[in-house]
């Protein structure tokens, strides 16, 4: 594959990491609770760091190995639930499960990128990357249960 046309593929992932730092920084100023706000301000942070990731990818700034990964587990919470609407009252559970789709949506489309590919260093990077957004979105589903059903004294 060109290099013009793996660069055009990065920029589009570059995008989507800027989208997802914009909606969760949007998402921030809707909320009045701080717990939620907080887990948005980490989440945005780092998508940030994904795009500079990218962007030093692109430039030439890693080889192949830059991208080690690891697994993540993919509860299938956000498959199962339906995407809240955004509103400035919205509970930390809400919170969660719209990050958690974003992120679903991220995986899939980074997975999509990577089918469209023969068996090559660009497919390697779309699944690593998917493996990535994958990661995420465990961490919000972990959020969600634990904001949606939280311990009681009971156990």
């Amino acid at each position: 594959m060109e290099l013009k046309r793996i660069g055009a593929y990065i920029d589009i992932a570059i995008q989507r990491e800027e989208e997802s730092y914009a909606l969760y920084m949007d998402l921030s100023t809707r909320l009045r609770d701080r717990s939620a706000k907080d887990a948005l301000f980490l989440l945005a942070g780092e998508e940030k760091q994904h795009k500079a990731f990218l962007e030093r990818y692109r430039d030439g700034g890693y080889g192949e190995e830059a991208l080690r990964m690891d697994q993540a587990i993919d509860y299938r919470i956000a498959e199962h639930m339906d995407r809240p609407a955004i509103d400035k009252d919205m509970k930390s559970p809400d919170v969660f499960l719209v990050a958690a789709h974003r992120e679903l949506d991220s995986y899939n489309f980074y997975t999509g990128l990577a089918g469209l590919h023969p068996e090559g260093e660009l497919k390697r990077i779309f699944l690593r990357i998917a493996n990535e957004e994958l990661k995420h979105k465990e961490k919000v589903e972990y959020l969600y249960a634990n904001a949606a059903f939280p311990q009681t004294d009971g156990g």
